[in-house]
């Protein structure tokens, strides 16, 4: 399909997505992308009640028949296969979509869905540059879709209590989160240059990328250690302790950024640090600290929130302490139950049957902020100094060269357009 034909099909498709009567309603998804990430979309949507899974799509071959073996074997139901995500927005018996491909598909795969009228759930991090972050965010509002971001924390109970007390001031005004991230990586390797393999369409796997060869430490997973792909550890798990963190000191986008690292202990092909600082300053002077440990480190990944008043330390699982004041001592813990995924999966399904956006826990433009921080710090790793940043321009302040890596060349037909 041409790229004009599709864009002129989009209106259409609005007019007729389905019309929903109530919340019984079944949600018919489609996944996109069947890695790690998309076989949880896979087991946990198809475990709530109402949720069909009628297509799964996939330029891997491979893991495309193996997804749709285990949803066989779940449900009893055989899905639909596609390599081409495109075949899906032309299916209007398809509702929403779930995204869970390589990084730089998420925001093209996210308009194309906006577009034909789909609801989206997008797989952190919402996009592979600041430019079409934005272009996301106002697709979905164009379009009036029902979008989610995969920061799934933020439906969690413990991590939901715990902001909670943050924003009715348990520990006062808050001047600084801190967070660690230990990713514990181990060298790649060099991987020759190689014809793809017969199971893979490696044209729809670069999708908006640039054209490049391929080698074996692309497909799959090591794609988030190359610039053209992923966003390094910072884009990849980085996003939901930058996402927790700026949700508690109720923050958007800063005016500073610095950021400091490199990558450590080996040589190997990957591109982007193993090892990596970064500091978001606002204009009030409040700020965020992140650390990202590739090698060694005994510190476990936590969350840390000053305040005027006091301390909350949040553990990986939830839990929390404060303490206030010089205490010693942190106040007694707040029994709360274990958090689930499932829980972010069923708020999204239920947005999309009530047609209530404001219901989404992480809604899109939530996400695309804590996605933002993360190109910002990692724009400032590249370039190696201490960037100065416009938050309602959402530009670079006198500084061109920055500004050059918020977005990217797309490569044709696949092009985040600037008019979505």
């Amino acid at each position: 399909m041409e790229r004009r034909d599709f864009l002129r099909a989009g209106a259409s498709w609005i007019g007729a997505s389905k019309l929903w009567a109530g919340a019984n309603d079944r949600v018919r998804l489609a996944i996109i992308g069947l890695g790690g990430r998309g076989n949880d979309h896979l087991n946990l949507f198809s475990s709530i009640e109402g949720v069909e899974i009628g297509t799964l799509v996939e330029p891997d071959g491979n893991r495309a028949e193996k997804a749709a073996a285990a949803l066989y074997q779940k449900t009893g139901k055989r899905a639909r296969l596609e390599s081409d995500m495109r075949r899906v927005f032309e299916d209007k018996s398809i509702d929403a979509v779930t995204i869970a491909t390589c990084n730089h598909w998420h925001a093209l795969a996210a308009i194309w869905a906006c577009q034909a009228g789909k609801d989206i759930y997008v797989e952190k991090p919402v996009s592979h540059n600041l430019f079409e972050g934005k272009k996301l965010v106002e697709a979905a509002r164009k379009y009036q879709r029902v979008a989610q971001g995969g920061t799934q924390r933020r439906s969690f109970p413990r991590f939901r209590k715990a902001i909670e007390l943050l924003h009715n001031g348990a520990i006062g005004d808050i001047y600084q989160a801190k967070w660690i991230f230990p990713g514990n990586r181990d060298s790649i390797g060099f991987k020759p240059i190689e014809p793809p393999p017969a199971w893979l369409n490696w044209d729809l796997w670069l999708g908006p990328a640039p054209e490049q060869p391929y080698h074996g430490n692309l497909v799959h997973y090591n794609w988030h250690w190359f610039w053209d792909f992923g966003n390094g550890e910072l884009g990849n798990n980085g996003i939901h302790l930058v996402d927790i963190s700026r949700w508690g000191m109720k923050k958007g986008l800063p005016v500073k950024i610095h950021s400091s690292g490199g990558r450590y202990g080996y040589k190997d092909q990957a591109q982007t640090p193993n090892t990596q600082t970064v500091t978001w300053q606002y204009a009030d002077g409040s700020h965020i600290i992140g650390e990202i440990r590739g090698l060694y480190t005994g510190e476990p990944m936590s969350w840390d929130f000053f305040g005027t008043k006091g301390h909350l330390h949040l553990f990986a699982d939830g839990r929390f302490q404060i303490t206030m004041g010089r205490n010693k001592q942190p106040e007694p813990e707040t029994p709360l139950p274990p958090d689930r995924d499932n829980t972010h999966y069923r708020n999204f399904t239920d947005a999309v049957r009530s047609r209530r956006w404001e219901t989404l826990n992480a809604e899109i433009n939530e996400t695309h902020l804590s996605t933002a921080l993360c190109h910002l710090g990692n724009i400032a790793y590249r370039l190696g100094r201490e960037l100065h940043f416009d938050p309602a321009a959402e530009k670079f302040v006198n500084d061109r060269e920055a500004d050059q890596l918020l977005t990217r060349e797309y490569r044709k037909p696949y092009v985040v357009p600037e008019r979505v």
